[in-house]
């Protein structure tokens, strides 16, 4: 249930101004009015005239940072009322680049619901009645899009049963800008497999699944883009454009837009129809066209819309006359934005309402304002809060109090009044002396004083506490990943090893006819040009090659001793790694530990006010941690996950469940810039509680630091964040219950045993965002207690990420981009030596934005207050070493550009890319290296591994790159260096896993799971050679790609219920199964269960089928088996009385 706070708006509703402004709205009167509206009142305000008019509101901003706030803000005054979104394109004008996909789909999304109401609907549909609210700012507003005539003729209902030309419905979707892909996983694509046609409309939630015979649309079903399976059927669904520049109206003239000589013509060019929309529709449209005529628009603030208009039309005149001075533009290109004549001139149109308290318009019949006021702070202090809400309620007014902390402030109050339960909607009618504490958030609250004397106290974080609710992550849908996504790590020409043969090099899946039946293979190339063709439905045994030092493995040679003598060497040696490994960790289990209590009311309490939502995963590693904090033993847990997926929370909760316990608890950080920020965050988030948060760091002063060591020592702090300062003989603490440190691999050697001798003296909690090989092999094994946080939060956007030659065009694009929508940027540049000179050169560049420098060798005062004000917004631009790597998280600060990044590990560019994205905007990464230098043939592949990752959740897979190109020699020492040469890293790590699986009888300890790979089930030692034409026919599905990684997929399955469910979601996906699939299925039941009965191999041998059993059983007395069944040395015979028989005989 979400917050209402709607009975507030009939307080409003009832104040006499209100009603006036009400019936001007209603009247024939001029326009604009001016209103001088309190920032905090307007989301009401915009709640209320929405409702009680019945017509649509835009309400314009002069930036678009305030959309994504409002649009989680005004929902609490109305649920009822449908709020739009149309956000800011990506690029700047004149810019010639690509609109970002969820820019696009949001964009279109808005239109298609715009137009909705108004284009005639299928049969079966009904209009929505509930009235709409738009929220965009000037420069969304100012943009020209699609007429909204063309966004007419290109809309049509598609209704279930009806009658279509197929191909001719193919060529719409071309037409309408829907991309062609082999599985549909975002809006604005479809794929088309024999009658199925799958398709994503932006407006709409899921994609749908057409299923044609002939013509006919016999079937319109939704389906899950993340399992592709069907969810449900529906009657009719809404076709419309999935951009704003359509293909079909460039045809005729898109040689004359770009020469086929120019290097952006046919390429990138299906990326640039936003870009040229101005040339192909001369007549200026905008937002305000989709708009019907009674349409009321509502100034946020008009003069800081118009400064803003201003900023807009310098920055993009700047602009287009350096492309036109590059040859880039040509000189007649119309303007891509409506002028501010042109606005005003559309906004003279429609009644419009200035809500800003600066206005250039002066209106003193309706003064609304000053029944408003703004409500006291209290910065922190709860002892002034309660004396105050006291005082209220004895002067009988009304008050509600709206927070994340609302159940800890209850707690508060009951010690001195009656107990009031927290709401989370109000009730109808508020009373004299009301109070309410309501769970939620807004940015601020407010005072009203109504006509009869009575006053409204609406008190938030912002008044309590100091700070403001957290701008809210982005509504957008989340990107789906393809079931074989975790499958597509394999392509031909990878080094490969399977388990049988050896290594070799993957030559693709390849077609032969044996015994006159057609059959797909994978086909591997061994030493010598020997070929090897793999059965598909042995895909499993097969795993890309990772050496120990990334240098090119020798392949095996078939026919020889040497591949098996490799694997027994292998085997003995990491027998005595499982042995070492399982007696560490059963010595661990044997220490005596604090066993913290279960939680308590104010662990919930805190856990409450979390502004966000908790992924499972995150969810999970909680209950693990706690888990282990309350048994009688010292936890020494590691929590592994990508960069901005929600550790810092999880340790935050193990830390205040330490402190309920009254233990310290210390939190280990690689730098001073990271300890300032968990600092901050940790004061804001337990500010409602009575806990004492410290930092111990060079931020501190020498007087400082001795005051806070002295309270360490006394058990007057409960939580001390701080540098390796905390791992200095001086610093005692009274009573250390827990140890957080985040990215322990960033800790000298020294600092690393001293954390070791800790972990059996008292709780650890080790943080990582970055899964380095080692933690590979821990988890792989089973060896260390291990959490991971795989899922994104909801609604994160992945980073567009650029790598390339560094381009100052493109820099102070970048820059002056994210200026734009009133954000921050990192520009990294890892040289203290040169680092002014190119603050110098960035601000000849970008004179418009404020720079500041910052590096680990700064005096600590000068490095704190730039890093301060770089916080505050006070600096646009900073210039930093790699010192911003680990961990910050500055959620307005949204584009990073890297200088020399060919000089960075792949961990260290994927850590840098975590700073930016991790708020409600998108994040833009551009990584450079200069032509003038050489890079290395490592380097560039780093950046080219970094640029094709820029997925959300890719971690796992750049942490698997990184080992090809720097080997996993490094994981257990030289010993075992040449092993995972012989053998690769997948098939090292799987007879590890398996040792320590079968020597954990020998210990009465329980262990932890191995967390597995893809790769890491357990293998089928049966194998099976029967005489039936099995593949995926490429009729049925002709991406070889999606067939390769389905083959891998479907050799992974170990139970009859998953072969179903496969069997059930191919049918569901591609359509009815052909033969040749049906008999892939049926192979694969028939290794499953061979493999359960103890049978080695079965094969056809002179028409008659041979269940081959191990040599150990094919002596034993076994009881008659039945007519046509007979039994022999070699195994059980089954005679084939006739051609297809025995496939239903043998299962």
């Amino acid at each position: 249930m979400t917050m209402d706070l709607s009975p507030l708006l009939d307080c409003i509703r009832s104040l006499p101004d209100y009603v006036r402004l009400c019936q001007s709205l209603t009247s024939d009167r001029s326009f604009p009015l001016a209103l001088h509206m309190p920032r905090a009142t307007r989301p009401a305000l915009a709640a209320a005239l929405t409702r009680d008019l019945q017509r649509p509101v835009l309400l314009l901003l002069p930036r678009a940072n305030q959309l994504l706030t409002l649009a989680e803000e005004i929902p609490a005054w109305d649920p009822e009322l449908r709020i739009l979104t149309f956000p800011d394109p990506n690029p700047l004008f004149y810019e010639r680049a690509p609109w970002s996909p969820n820019t696009l789909r949001h964009r279109v999304t808005t239109l298609a619901k715009l137009t909705a109401d108004r284009q005639p609907a299928g049969p079966n549909s009904s209009s929505p009645t509930r009235p709409i609210l738009i929220l965009a700012s000037i420069r969304a507003t100012m943009t020209r899009t699609i007429s909204p005539r063309t966004f007419f003729a290109n809309s049509r209902w598609l209704e279930s049963g009806g009658a279509y030309q197929f191909n001719q419905l193919v060529n719409l979707l071309v037409n309408n800008g829907y991309t062609h892909t082999s599985l549909v996983t975002e809006p604005g694509q479809f794929s088309r497999r024999g009658g199925i046609l799958d398709l994503w409309p932006p407006a709409e939630l899921q994609p749908v699944r057409f299923e044609f015979i002939g013509d006919k649309l016999e079937s319109l079903r939704l389906f899950d883009p993340t399992s592709q399976r069907s969810t449900g059927n529906i009657q009719v669904v809404r076709l419309t454009p999935a951009r704003e520049g359509l293909p079909h109206l460039y045809q005729e003239s898109w040689d004359d837009l770009l020469p086929p000589d120019d290097p952006l013509h046919r390429p990138v060019r299906d990326s640039l129809f936003e870009f040229f929309l101005p040339w192909m529709n001369p007549v200026s449209t905008g937002l305000l066209d989709f708009l019907p005529p009674d349409a009321i628009v509502l100034l946020d603030d008009q003069v800081a819309i118009e400064d803003a208009m201003s900023e807009i039309e310098e920055q993009a005149v700047a602009l287009r006359e350096d492309q036109i001075q590059a040859d880039l533009l040509p000189e007649d290109f119309p303007l891509p934005y409506l002028t501010l004549v042109e606005l005003n001139d559309a906004l003279s149109e429609r009644q419009s309402i200035d809500l800003g308290s600066i206005s250039k318009i002066h209106h003193d019949e309706i003064r609304l304002a000053d029944s408003f006021a703004p409500g006291p702070r209290f910065g922190g202090q709860l002892r002034p809060l309660m004396d105050h809400l006291v005082e209220r309620i004895l002067s009988h007014d009304k008050v509600v109090v709206v927070s994340r902390q609302a159940p800890r402030l209850s707690e508060l109050w009951s010690e001195t009044d009656m107990p009031r339960p927290v709401l989370e909607e109000l009730p109808v009618k508020l009373k004299p002396g009301d109070l309410h504490f309501v769970y939620g958030a807004l940015s601020e609250g407010w005072v009203l004083d109504l006509p009869d004397g009575e006053r409204i106290h609406l008190l938030t974080d912002a008044e309590i506490f100091g700070w403001a609710k957290p701008r809210p992550r982005p509504r957008r849908r989340r990107v789906a990943a393809a079931p074989e996504s975790a499958y597509a790590d394999l392509h031909t020409g990878n080094w490969v090893v399977h388990i049988d043969y050896g290594i070799g090099r993957f030559n693709g899946l390849v077609e032969r006819t044996l015994d006159g039946l057609q059959r797909e293979f994978l086909l591997i190339e061994y030493d010598g040009g020997d070929q090897l063709y793999v059965p598909i439905h042995q895909a499993d045994r097969i795993t890309r090659y990772v050496g120990a030092d990334g240098s090119q493995p020798k392949p095996s040679r078939l026919g020889t001793q040497g591949w098996e003598q490799a694997i027994v060497t292998a085997t003995k040696a990491v027998e005595q790694i499982a042995r070492d490994l399982l007696a560490l960790y059963a010595q661990r289990r044997t220490i005596r530990g604090h066993a913290f209590s279960p939680d308590t009311q104010w662990q919930a309490e805190l856990e409450a006010s979390f502004p966000y939502e908790e992924t499972l995963d995150q969810l999970q590693a909680l209950e693990d941690v706690k888990r282990d904090m309350e048994r009688n033993r010292p936890m020494d847990r590691l929590i592994c996950g990508d960069v901005g997926y929600g550790k810092t929370e999880v340790a935050l909760r193990a830390a205040f469940k330490a402190v309920m316990d009254g233990m310290q608890v210390a939190i280990l950080v690689p730098t001073t810039v990271l300890a300032q920020q968990h600092f901050n965050t940790f004061r804001q988030r337990l500010a409602a509680f009575p806990v004492e948060v410290e930092m111990l760091s060079r931020f501190r002063s020498r007087r400082e630091i001795v005051d806070i060591l002295q309270r360490l020592a006394s058990g007057e702090i409960d939580i001390v964040i701080g540098t390796h300062r905390l791992l200095q003989r001086d610093v005692r603490l009274k009573d250390l219950g827990l140890l957080v440190i985040d990215e322990e691999q960033r800790f000298g050697v020294t600092h690393k045993e001293y954390l070791k001798k800790m972990r059996t003296e008292v709780d650890v909690l080790t943080l990582t965002a970055t899964p380095i090989p080692r933690t590979f092999y821990m988890a792989l094994t089973g060896a260390r207690d291990i959490s991971t946080i795989n899922s994104a939060p909801e609604d994160r956007l992945p980073v567009f990420t650029h790598v390339g030659p560094y381009d100052p065009s493109l820099i102070r694009q970048a820059v002056l981009r994210e200026l734009g929508r009133s954000g921050q940027v990192f520009f990294v540049h890892n040289r203290v030596q040169t680092i002014q000179a190119m603050r110098r050169r960035l601000e000849r560049l970008v004179p418009e934005a404020s720079l500041a420098v910052a590096h680990g060798q700064m005096p600590e005062q000068e490095l704190a207050s730039v890093m301060e004000q770089f916080t505050s917004r006070e600096i646009d631009v900073l210039v930093s070493t790699s010192i911003i790597e680990s961990g910050l998280d500055i959620p307005n600060a949204n584009t990073l550009i890297v200088d020399r990044a060919d000089r960075f590990g792949l961990a260290q560019l994927y850590q840098l890319r975590g700073r930016v994205g991790r708020g409600a905007a998108q994040g833009y990464a551009y990584f450079f290296r200069h032509p003038r230098f050489r890079a290395t043939k490592e380097a560039l592949y780093r950046l080219e591994t970094i640029a094709e990752h820029a997925q959300l959740g890719a971690g796992y897979a750049i942490a698997m790159r990184d080992l090809e190109i720097r080997g996993a020699g490094d994981i257990l020492g030289t010993r075992q260096h040449g092993h995972i040469t012989a053998i690769g890293f997948h098939l090292y790590t799987r007879l590890l896993a398996k040792a320590v699986r079968y020597l954990k009888a020998d210990y009465d300890h329980e262990f932890p799971e191995p967390v597995g790979l893809p790769q890491m089930v357990e293998l089928l030692p049966a194998t099976i050679e029967l005489p039936l034409p099995s593949a995926i026919p490429a009729d049925y599905i002709p991406n070889r790609d999606l067939r390769l990684q389905l083959y891998r997929r479907m050799a992974q399955v170990r139970t009859m219920e998953g072969i179903e469910s496969l069997v059930e979601e191919l049918a569901d996906r591609f359509g009815s199964l052909p033969p040749e699939i049906k008999n892939l299925f049926y192979q694969l039941r028939v290794r499953l269960l061979a493999s359960k009965a103890g049978v080695e191999a079965i094969s056809m041998e002179n028409k008659q089928i041979l269940l081959q059993l191990p040599q150990e059983r094919t002596g034993l007395d076994i009881p008659s088996l039945g007519k046509d069944v007979r039994l022999s040395k070699r195994g059980i015979w089954l005679t084939q009385t006739g051609e297809t028989d025995w496939t239903s005989r043998l299962i």
